[in-house]
């Protein structure tokens, strides 16, 4: 059995700071390897008994089989068997197991037949902040839906957003770049990006092709371009939010928001330093009290063994 992680024993197996009955398995089921291992990452800092890990539908149900899982942290796009039908011949053979869905799918349709077979439904946009409230939740027996996936919520509310987009190639790089800062500047906004001097300079250019009058908004001090390699300094980071905010406020903004990405993260992902990555992303969203840090769009690849750097985005309130 793979596991990612064993908890020693005589350490309290315990969810999050509720207290929650002790967990002893737990599958996770994606067909992403790098997805398996951030939701590994996070479920060490849950003190898990064990976790294991399975990469197609198939493969989750013999697993599922062999080891009774109280939880299945179970994608839907799945090579060989969807995820909605393998949710649903688990619950033919292991009732009493909990599913909790967590995938890129967003449709209504989609997310509401995912309900009928599982407790919860985790927006993959999402799953760096939802996942730990998502699993305290389910494995108290209530349901958790993401809340961009709400029907009723409040278009008004805009809360903070925290993404991580893994990435199969330069092309992809960019294109989230490009749209993530397009949105920013074409509505107002401000935007700041730490990457790599060949990703500032097509990040310029994808900008300009998108219609964004991204010279302008140099010119107006809205859009900051630094380069990767740059040391992380909070001070400093919080007074370049503040500088963009008070720029984008002089363009007519009453309430401006930043959108800030960078590829620090991601490199820190390809050296294997997982939990220094998301340390990273943590002081970001602590740098600056109101501000989101990406944790994350989480986008497939069919690249899957040739994966580039995690590129984490963040969008402040």
């Amino acid at each position: 059995m793979e596991t990612c992680h064993r908890r020693p024993k005589g350490d309290p197996a315990t969810i999050g700071e509720q207290g929650l009955p002790q967990l002893t398995k737990i599958l996770v089921v994606d067909d992403f390897e790098p997805f398996r291992r951030f939701a590994c990452s996070l479920l060490q800092k849950m003190a898990v008994f064990e976790v294991a890990e399975a990469a197609d539908g198939l493969e989750a149900l013999q697993k599922a089989k062999e080891l009774n899982p109280e939880l299945i942290l179970l994608d839907i796009g799945l090579p060989r068997l969807n995820g909605i039908e393998v949710a649903k011949r688990v619950q033919s053979f292991a009732p009493t197991t909990k599913i909790l869905f967590c995938s890129q799918e967003s449709s209504p349709d989609v997310v509401r037949e995912a309900l009928t077979r599982g407790f919860g439904y985790v927006h993959k946009l999402g799953a760096g902040i939802d996942l730990l409230p998502a699993f305290n939740a389910v494995l108290s027996g209530r349901r958790f839906v993401s809340s961009n996936l709400e029907p009723n919520q409040a278009i008004a509310v805009r809360a903070p957003r925290h993404e991580i987009l893994f990435c199969s190639d330069d092309t992809a790089i960019l294109d989230g770049l490009t749209r993530f800062v397009a949105a920013a500047l074409k509505g107002g906004n401000a935007g700041i990006v730490w990457a790599t001097d060949s990703h500032r300079s097509n990040l310029l250019q994808n900008l300009r092709l998108h219609g964004v009058d991204v010279d302008a908004a140099i010119r107006q001090g809205t859009y900051i371009a630094a380069d990767v390699s740059e040391p992380p300094d909070a001070a400093r980071i919080v007074a370049s939010i503040n500088t963009l905010k008070e720029a984008a406020a002089k363009t007519g903004n009453t309430h401006p928001r930043v959108a800030v990405c960078g590829e620090r993260a991601g490199l820190l992902w390809a050296e294997g330093k997982t939990d220094s990555a998301i340390r990273l992303e943590q002081s970001c969203s602590a740098s600056a009290p109101g501000t989101c840090c990406p944790s994350g769009r989480i986008a497939g690849s069919r690249l899957r063994r040739q994966l580039s750097p995690v590129r984490t985005f963040v969008e402040t309130p």
